[in-house]
């Protein structure tokens, strides 16, 4: 525990209760987490990364809250919990006796609010990662990716043929977690990645798999050119794309004209507007991003 806390009369948790990048259970990113990987700062959580290698995440962060709790240095916890829009919609104060029961209350609350991609993709575009979106660089259960590089394994998500990422957002300081996730990118994401912070992150986490290096174009249009013969289509334009600006802003998005049966056939959605050309300017690269396009939301 960090020295600072501990040395203090007493701790109170403030945290976001919600999914977890790596894994599903009944308690998954909370105020437990905070005690564990929080308030263990650097060294707590990559030991604790590598106990739950082997025994589970979901084992090792409630095993070590309750070891903390023990030392009755915590004097209670708010958890917060946030909309689809990631806003915030919830503030709960949890008491210390209630507290592990009370998670996984608000846990199995706050997933049933989370944003998901409507339908089945081939592939799926993202203008950016980054530690701004998710601490995977990508929020894996809405992409339904594996941080170790696992395609589909989320039963709550779409299935997911490819992912084309386009590029690093400013606010994640070159941190380019979650790369690995994707089938390919291009290679402005490559030119801004500080490779420091990128390989701590994913060392402590202990999936080096989230760092790996996709193949890569100097192109968008070469990106998708290369990819979309990989998803079992034979003509391009049965091909399904879905283009996001990140894996977080998912009320709005670019879907291909292909996937107008099923966008209508749902009543969460709502066409905006007229269907519009994939625009390329002179070097290749996609134009306009989702402000003015055809959306739907």
């Amino acid at each position: 525990m960090d020295k600072n806390a501990f040395s203090a009369d007493g701790v109170f948790l403030v945290g976001r209760v919600k999914w977890h990048t790596d894994f599903a259970g009944k308690i998954e990113s909370g105020l437990f987490k905070m005690m564990a990987i929080g308030l263990g700062k650097f060294a707590g959580a990559q030991r604790y990364h590598t106990y739950a290698y082997r025994l589970g995440l979901e084992h090792v962060i409630r095993t070590i809250g309750r070891q903390v709790l023990k030392s009755g240095k915590i004097l209670g916890g708010l958890a917060i919990l946030e909309d689809a829009n990631h806003k915030t919609a919830q503030l709960t104060a949890v008491p210390v006796a209630d507290m592990e029961r009370k998670e996984e209350e608000l846990l199995a609350l706050v997933k049933s609010w989370m944003g998901r991609i409507p339908m089945p993709l081939n592939i799926l575009i993202l203008d950016e990662i980054g530690k701004t979106f998710s601490g995977a660089g990508m929020d894996t259960k809405v992409v339904n990716r594996g941080v170790n590089g696992e395609y589909n394994p989320w039963d709550t998500a779409p299935k997911i043929d490819r992912i084309f990422i386009r590029g690093l957002n400013d606010h994640s300081y070159g941190n380019a977690v979650g790369l690995g996730m994707a089938d390919v990118i291009h290679d402005r994401l490559l030119e801004v990645i500080d490779w420091n912070p990128t390989q701590i992150n994913s060392l402590t986490a202990s999936t080096p798999a989230a760092i790996r290096t996709p193949i890569h174009f100097s192109t968008d249009r070469q990106c998708l050119d290369k990819i979309w013969p990989t998803v079992g289509c034979l003509d391009q334009k049965d091909v399904t794309i879905g283009w996001f600006a990140n894996s977080l802003e998912i009320g709005t998005m670019r879907l291909s004209e292909n996937l107008r049966a099923q966008i209508t056939a749902n009543p969460n959605l709502e066409i905006v507007g007229e269907a519009e050309e994939m625009d390329f300017n002179g070097d290749g690269n996609l134009v306009g991003l989702l402000e003015g396009a055809a959306v739907a939301h």
